[in-house]
């Protein structure tokens, strides 16, 4: 077994950028700052404790966060409106079972910190029934010029603390009932964003406009906070008409640059960045890469030339970038942003078309999401983009020229090899139908045979009778072991998200409406969400599903069938584990901003959580 990473980031001097392009309005100026010293420790919220209370027919299940900032030997006490309710502190988990307490019981935590104890952590946010519900409201409905009504559904969302008070809110994305692929025509209602607190407090509203069409391939936006300030900030990309929450007009507010097959083919496109906290437009500069040409892309009614990813990415292995991306089936153009003192700042733009990647290999390579990580274990993140990976400084990395594909995962799959894997179904019916590459080198460890377009697959230690994570997908039988090694004939019965949701560290399946635990004989029904829908039609994703909350464990957000409330579920099952928040693993907290892109895939940490782990290790972080 190799030993767990430590996370301890290493002083590392950075090589000076040759260039790097500073957008003020829409104007560039180039820079050459000098040789920085990156810090040792990431930046990441500074959250509360986190704490819930989940009402079981026999009492309360209290749980909360040990963050990241917190002592490797810190203790808990848990207390009922002032008085202590554990005999002896807690060291062993950060879940304390309340046996006979009813559903309103009011909780707080205590850290003992040296023998000391601290004071009150915030009121536990109550699940009374398993679940919480967060008010939203939807927009209202229209009419396209083809005469097409349509009414709203809440669809993708994503978190962080846009007010500074530690707590995560949610920032929604309301969908028209008229969404379409780009491969399909028509027109589409505006897309909404909301951001929204735990209590249904609507902080703000965007309303993108008629200039940017509706679906999951068109908006892909990223909620954190980039220029450390302590609060999150919210990016997009913008159109003439677009409306801040403030009601100020970006572009033009009387252009319409819809053809009549609702496609959006021509007219400005921006990138803005939003205040978390109001939701004013604080800088816009122009989207990289243009659409330029069309046709191009490889279509010239669309389809290709308006397929978008976004994802935040830790660049010089201290403080958080906004990476945004257009492309995949042909070109692929990756911009790196920095959000600093009220301004964008181009670090760079990696293009499958420029002279020193054309021919290489990185064109087509592209998937329906990205992946942020350190593969090369150098302290900086790289953008896994599917088939291909782009080195932290914006060169390409490596390319298995497998091409595209539906999903991928990346994480720590093989815990008895050095560093990080990645999993990868692929739809091209000459290359294997899914593999298993090292995520530094792309080298392939194990593959399928071809077998034309494989769908889904994921990749995650669901069962423990075989070390390490299990791969599937649906075009091949079984499930297989890190070494690609048929270890149990009977596949999941789903190929979708994934929760950590009952105690121990083996990873449950997501699917639709409901959480399932793998068995070789036949899942086991843990959870079946009430009144709730899921999105994205057969891809039957939650609005979120991750570590919001409470431990280590991981909630799972959806949609009632009424969208009026995001129906939050958190985990009635105690735990002997004891795991820093996901939240403060940086690779688990951009994954989370990632989800919402696209074909939405379910978030992995940096290190191994499954049967037989090794202790799971600390992360160096700071908070603003």
């Amino acid at each position: 077994m190799k030993p767990p990473h430590t996370h301890r980031r290493h002083r590392v001097v950075l090589p000076a950028l040759a260039a790097v392009a500073v957008l003020t309005g829409t104007s560039l100026t180039a820079l050459t700052p000098d040789t920085a010293e990156a810090a040792t420790a990431r930046q990441v919220e500074a959250l509360d404790r986190g704490v819930v209370s989940v009402h079981t027919g026999d009492g309360n299940l209290v749980s909360w966060r040990w963050l990241g900032t917190d002592p490797d030997n810190i203790a808990f006490n848990v207390y009922r409106a002032g008085t202590k309710v554990n005999s002896t502190p807690v060291t062993g988990s950060t879940t304390f079972f309340h046996s006979g307490a009813p559903s309103h019981a009011d909780y707080t935590v205590r850290a003992v910190v040296g023998g000391t104890e601290q004071g009150d952590s915030v009121h536990a946010i109550q699940f009374r029934a398993g679940y919480k519900d967060v008010p939203i409201s939807p927009p209202a409905g229209g009419t396209t010029p083809d005469g097409v009504s349509y009414t709203y559904e809440a669809n993708d969302a994503s978190v962080g603390d846009l007010d500074g008070d530690g707590a995560p809110d949610i920032v929604l994305k309301w969908q028209p009932t008229n969404a379409k692929d780009n491969s399909q025509s028509g027109y589409t209602g505006n897309t909404i964003v909301d951001g929204v607190k735990l209590d249904g407090t609507r902080l703000w509203r965007v309303d993108l406009g008629r200039n940017i069409r509706s679906g999951a391939h068109y908006t892909q936006f990223q909620v954190y906070d980039y220029d450390g300030d302590g609060k999150a900030e919210v990016a997009m990309k913008t159109a003439d008409g677009t409306r801040d929450g403030t009601g100020a007009v970006i572009g033009s507010s009387s252009a319409d640059h819809r053809n009549s097959s609702g496609y959006i083919l021509s007219g400005p496109e921006y990138l803005t960045m939003f205040d978390g906290l109001t939701g004013r437009a604080m800088g816009t500069v122009d989207y990289v890469p243009a659409r330029g040409n069309v046709s191009s892309w490889g279509d010239s009614y669309g389809n290709r030339v308006d397929r978008f990813l976004a994802g935040t990415a830790y660049l010089d292995g201290s403080r958080p970038s906004l990476i945004m991306a257009r492309g995949y089936y042909t070109r692929s153009v990756i911009a790196a942003w920095d959000w600093r003192d009220g301004r964008f700042t181009r670090r760079w733009t990696f293009d499958t078309n420029s002279s020193t990647n054309a021919g290489k290999g990185y064109d087509g390579q592209g998937n329906h999401q990205l992946s942020v990580a350190d593969v090369d274990g150098d302290g900086r993140d790289e953008i896994v983009y599917g088939a291909m990976a782009v080195d932290d400084n914006g060169h390409g990395l490596w390319t298995t020229r497998n091409g595209h594909g539906d999903a991928m995962h990346v994480g720590d799959l093989d815990p008895s090899r050095a560093g990080l894997e990645e999993f990868k179904v692929d739809e091209d019916s000459s290359k294997p139908s899914s593999w298993m590459a090292d995520a530094r080198t792309g080298q392939i460890i194990w593959s399928t045979g071809a077998s034309g377009d494989n769908g889904r697959g994921v990749s995650a230690d669901i069962w423990s009778g075989s070390a390490g994570a299990e791969s599937w997908s649906s075009a091949e039988s079984g499930i297989r072991n890190p070494k690609g090694t048929v270890v149990n004939s009977r596949k999941p019965s789903s190929a979708n998200f994934l929760s950590w949701w009952d105690g121990d560290p083996v990873r449950e399946l997501l699917d639709g409406t409901r959480v399932d635990k793998y068995g070789t004989s036949g899942d086991t029904r843990l959870l079946t969400g009430s009144g709730v829908a899921s999105n994205n039609g057969t891809k039957a994703t939650p609005v979120l599903a991750g570590d919001i909350l409470g431990d280590w464990r991981e909630e799972v957000v959806w949609r009632t069938s009424d969208n009026r409330a995001l129906r939050v579920y958190s985990t009635p099952h105690g735990t002997d584990r004891r795991i820093t928040t996901l939240l403060h693993d940086t690779q688990y907290r951009t994954a989370l901003a990632w989800q919402n892109t696209a074909y939405n895939q379910p978030p992995h940490p940096s290190f191994f959580i499954g049967a037989g782990m090794s202790t799971a290790p600390r992360p160096t972080v700071y908070t603003p």
